[in-house]
């Protein structure tokens, strides 16, 4: 097996940094061809920001959250459906780290591999000589235009007549069917299109039990000691997809500056929009907020780090906390990114404008199941009430 030279975090991010305005040129292309564009793909590559979770073992950076999430956030300076789908290979690479050994052998053996996966366990199984039968379908699979492998959540039915059993299991994409209905208003380049398996055979080696994964009870031997690997689940995807969020609302900042010199309010005598006290009163608050969710995303990182190193057990509260961090960062990030954008003018309609296209974005990430702010927020309201939580996905 291969053992990489790792960078440095700095130079992890400073790489991503590098490939911004590549990112840039290509972002409209992205969003009008529902895929990423193959120069950014590249880009990655070359960049090495596709090893990130990777095991070292195989040539990967198994970096820590604090590197993933500021190299997530530049990406997102660039094109947010690149970052997104960024994070989300990178959080399924993580997940194929709680397979036995011998899968990840297989996976990563592929330079690059790129996988993706979802949490939702809509799909049924039924068991088999040596492994498992799946049907079902599956929304939401980022980045699978451009994938290798599915990490697939389903619901196995005991051939017993005992209680259904949620499970874990891994195939490779060619072995599913695309299902071409990414149509959407945010997120578009993502290509976050539908996968179904028919009559779908994994073998028992690539099937884990949902309850052992809940419970950090993970197949891999080879990972086990890594305080990368041997983190909870849910925590663990936080931090990850957090960035992509922190990297719009600067990107936000950013395109407003550009457009910023020379251009007026309409139907005022404020011939420089630079010099009107409602500007600075708009840009201050922005930024503001930006650094208030970058502090949430970093205070997120920083515990997983710290737990990964001690090895310390997760308390209910600190679950939750991540998850709390998560919601609360993003909804700062996209209050940051609506203020900015009502601040742009009717100008900033335009589809060559990037802000329009940052600000659908936020919003699309905003509504996901496990960041909408509302869900998160009272999730971690009831623990500080000493009420029990209303969900497994902590």
């Amino acid at each position: 097996m291969e053992t990489s030279q790792v960078p440095s975090g700095e130079k992890l991010v400073r790489a991503a940094a590098e490939i911004v305005p590549l990112l840039q040129a290509n972002a409209k292309w992205t969003e009008d061809n529902r895929r990423l564009h193959d120069e950014s793909i590249e880009a990655l590559e070359a960049a090495g920001l596709l090893k990130l979770r990777v095991p070292k073992r195989y040539g990967g950076y198994e970096v820590d959250a604090r590197t993933l999430v500021e190299v997530i956030s530049q990406l997102g300076r660039g094109c947010g459906s690149t970052s997104w789908n960024t994070s989300v290979w990178s959080i399924i690479a993580w997940i194929v780290c709680m397979f036995p050994d011998q899968v990840q052998d297989e996976v990563f053996s592929t330079p690059n591999v790129r996988l993706v996966g979802t949490l939702s366990p809509t799909a049924m199984a039924t068991p088999a000589a040596g492994g498992i039968v799946i049907n079902g379908k599956w929304g939401f699979i980022s980045g699978a235009l451009h994938s290798h492998w599915q990490a697939m959540v389903g619901v196995l039915q005991a051939s017993d007549g005992s209680q259904p059993m949620p499970f874990f299991a891994l195939a490779p994409l060619r072995d599913l069917t695309i299902i071409d209905d990414w149509h959407t208003s945010g997120l578009k380049g993502t290509g976050s299109v539908s996968t179904v398996a028919q009559d779908l055979f994994v073998p028992q080696e690539r099937v884990l039990p949902m309850p052992l994964v809940l419970r950090e009870q993970y197949a891999s031997q080879a990972n086990s000691t890594s305080p990368v690997y041997r983190l909870p689940m849910l925590p663990t995807a936080a931090a990850t997809s957090v960035g992509t969020a922190i990297g719009l609302a600067k990107g936000a900042a950013e395109t407003f500056m550009e457009r910023l010199p020379g251009k007026k309010i309409t139907y005022t005598d404020y011939a420089k929009q630079a010099e009107a006290p409602p500007t600075h009163l708009q840009v201050a608050e922005a930024t503001m907020l930006t650094d208030e969710a970058e502090f949430h995303a970093l205070r997120l990182a920083d515990l997983l780090d710290a737990k990964g190193i001690s090895g310390d057990s997760w308390t209910m509260k600190e679950r939750v906390l991540a998850r709390a961090d998560l919601n609360r960062a993003c909804q700062l990030a996209k209050r940051a990114v609506d203020i900015l954008i009502s601040a742009s003018g009717g100008s900033s309609i335009y589809s060559d404008v990037p802000i329009q296209r940052i600000q659908r974005d936020i919003q699309a990430i905003c509504l996901h199941a496990l960041i909408n702010p509302t869900t998160g927020l009272e999730l971690y309201g009831r623990i500080l009430c000493n009420q029990p939580p209303n969900t497994l996905y902590i």
